[in-house]
């Protein structure tokens, strides 16, 4: 599929979920605190018809992939830069939980910059848009 050099990339992925009839993407963001809470909002956003994806680890646990401090200071990097490459596939975000820390706070922010609308489970503690 070619496209005019006038279609940027992210017009193309909206194009290419259209004609795919891709559901709505929903990524959930939020302190991993809220790890239970998540799996609840993934559960109604499925059964609504939408596409979730979300944290997949919660570094706050202990593990063995991330035991050793110095590993777990890259792991965490990269998981930051692959909850944004989420945040870009996503047609919404949902912020999930009554607080909202200093790395959801920037994810909300980066979400806006790309233009997604950002929900709230508790809209009380919704930054400024």
């Amino acid at each position: 599929m070619s496209y005019p050099q006038q279609l940027t990339p992210e017009k193309q992925l909206v194009d290419v979920k259209r004609r795919l009839s891709v559901p709505r993407i929903v990524v959930i963001c939020g302190s991993t605190r809220f790890m239970t809470e998540m799996a609840e909002a993934d559960l109604r956003e499925t059964t609504a018809g939408r596409i979730v994806v979300k944290p997949g680890c919660d570094m706050k646990s202990p593990h063995e992939l991330w035991s050793d401090p110095v590993e777990a200071e890259a792991l965490k990097a990269r998981l930051d830069d692959l909850h944004r490459a989420k945040i870009r596939l996503a047609d919404e975000v949902l912020v999930v939980g009554d607080y909202i820390g200093d790395s959801t706070r920037a994810e909300i922010a980066y979400a806006r910059s790309l233009g997604r609308p950002v929900r709230f489970t508790h809209p009380e503690v919704a930054p400024d848009a």
